[in-house]
Formats: structure tokens, sequence, C-alpha cells
């Protein structure tokens, strides 16, 4: 995968940067609004086409490298947004409006590949992936707490990724410095969202793992995974 030095079949990259913008996250949704104006266009055309390949992956095993490289391409945009905005604020450079990879400090790609399963397009996306949308959900969604209202109990939400996020915030805005530790969680869901997501938009048949990859790059596979 261009941009990658692993051999893993879906790769994201956030290079680290330990002195970012105090005040910059203030604005950074303001600056993003064009981004955010694209984006909407380009996931409804990626569902278009995502339905286009499930039936080309369905009648013949394989995904349209065109349309595979357009998908691959708005989540890759898609990335670049979170990580210069609320998904990581890993970086004060604004992000390019482009589908292609660049020497943006984040970046994202899936290996095409050559013969996709035809039974597993029929399940992958709704059925096998369903303890993963649990566990996203309960990171990007909130868990579960209960608090008092005017004499009345009721549920609310605390969003795990939120409140990371918010750690980072008051970090910056007294330190100037970004936790190290905290960037590589971050990493490492967002890393663990994007490989589901790519196996939830037929891009791959490998099973995402259940774990945390933490850190700015992918690590690297044993010659004997990679050989398997």
């Amino acid at each position: 995968m261009a941009g990658f030095d692993d051999t893993l079949p879906v790769g994201l990259r956030g290079e680290y940067h330990e002195s970012v913008s105090r005040w910059l996250w203030l604005v950074k949704w303001l600056l993003l609004i064009p981004h955010f104006i694209v984006l909407v266009f380009l996931h409804i055309a990626m569902f278009v086409v995502t339905v286009i390949a499930f039936f080309a992956i369905l009648f013949t095993g394989r995904y349209p490298r065109a349309l595979f490289d357009f998908s691959v391409g708005v989540l890759r945009w898609t990335w670049r947004v979170r990580f210069y905005g609320y998904g990581a604020l890993g970086t004060d450079q604004y992000p390019p409006f482009t589908l292609r990879s660049t020497d943006y400090p984040a970046d994202f790609d899936v290996e095409y590949p050559e013969r996709l399963s035809r039974g597993l397009v029929l399940v992958k996306w709704w059925l096998l992936a369903i303890p993963h949308y649990l566990i996203l959900a309960a990171i990007f969604g909130g868990l579960g707490r209960m608090c008092a209202h005017h004499g009345s109990h009721h549920w609310g939400a605390i969003p795990l990724f939120g409140i990371l996020i918010v750690v980072v915030l008051v970090a910056l805005l007294f330190t100037g410095r970004y936790p190290r530790g905290l960037f590589g969680l971050l990493l490492g869901i967002n890393r663990w969202s994007y490989r589901v997501r790519s196996y939830a938009l037929l891009m791959r048949d490998e099973y995402p793992p259940f774990r945390l990859d933490q850190g700015p790059h992918e690590p690297e596979r044993s010659v004997q995974e990679a050989v398997q």
C-alpha cells in the first residue's frame, strides 16, 4: 500500500505532533465546514457505489477497481478531516481536498483484493460485524449512566471517545502539549473503527481483529502471518 510500511490489508496512519495549537481547536469546526459539505455528497456517492459493488461481488467475486479506489478515497478524506478535527486533533495542518494519498500527516489505505467471497458479501456487513458494532457504539455513543433530574431518574450516556477528546483539549489548553499516551489510544480507536468500516463496506474479507493497535503506524505482521 502506498505510504505504508506494513503488510496489513487495511492501514491507518497519523503522525504524532507533541506541540499543537492551544486555541485553534476552538474554531476547527468552523474551518472544516467546506469539508463537511463535500463529504456529505461523497458519502452519498459511496453508498451508491457500495450497493453496485455488492451485486458485482455477488455475481463476479470482484470489486470493480475504479469503484474500490473511490470508496477508499472517501474514507481517506474522511480520516484526514477527523485527524485535523475532533476525531484526533492531531495536527494544525489543514487537510487537502482530494481523494488521493498525499504527504499529509494522516493517511488511510486498503489493499485491493483480487477476489472476494460471494457468500460473505451477504452477511459480513450486518450479521458478522454486529460484535464490532456493539463495541464501537459503546465507545463512540456512550456507556449508560443514571442521573437525577427534578427528583426523577433518567438514563444518559457517557461517550468514552468524547471524554478522551475533552482531556486532550484540557491538556492543550493548559500545557500546549498533546499527551502521547492519549494520542496512541485515540489512534487505536480510530484504527479499529476504520478496519470495521472497510469490512462492512465490502472491501476485504479478513475479519477485523478485536484489538487496539495504538500508535501512529500500523503494527507490522510477522512473516508467518503475512504468508497466511
